[in-house]
């Protein structure tokens, strides 16, 4: 398993994959680890930072990515809706859940543990009547905010520092 840091207008991006897949996307809120660099060329790191660039540039609305599988055909379901919400949208945790057969309380617990933020969108799911509601990444809900309000303008938008 290798890890490599990305640049990113919301703080620095951890990111972890071996040679066949991507394992998790961190946003970062505090120190960073030392001694990570840049992905090995070709490798789904690599793949995964550029993607994420091309996200931050405004010029990618889905990611396609090897990803770790979930750790049961159920979280994989909860992933897959999550991933199914277009760039610019937002469900409540209830819509979401409808669409999934599943509870709110369930799918705001897939959201909490989403090893890929960004790129299963955990951050387009939001609480009732369009309240933010929380997020675990980065600064929190500052980071959400963000990001939701990138994806809903054309322009680029600066960095959160």
């Amino acid at each position: 398993m290798t890890k490599s840091l990305l640049s990113s207008p919301i703080g620095p991006i951890l990111i972890a994959a071996d040679d066949a897949m991507l394992h998790a996307v961190s946003i970062l809120s505090g120190a960073v680890p030392d001694g990570l660099g840049a992905p090995p060329p070709g490798s789904p790191a690599a793949e995964a930072a550029a993607q994420l660039a091309a996200y931050f540039d405004g010029t990618l609305e889905r990611f396609s990515l090897p990803l770790a599988p979930a750790a049961s055909p159920r979280g994989q379901a909860l992933r897959d809706a999550m991933a199914a919400i277009p760039i610019g949208e937002t469900l409540s945790y209830g819509a979401l859940a409808r669409i999934a057969g599943s509870a709110p309380r369930a799918i705001g617990q897939a959201c909490a543990r989403n090893p890929f933020p960004i790129v299963i969108p955990c951050h387009r799911v939001v609480g009732s009547g369009g309240t933010i509601g929380h997020y675990s990444g980065g600064r929190g809900i500052i980071t959400k905010t963000w990001l939701l309000d990138h994806e809903r303008r054309p322009e680029k938008q600066g960095g959160l520092l």
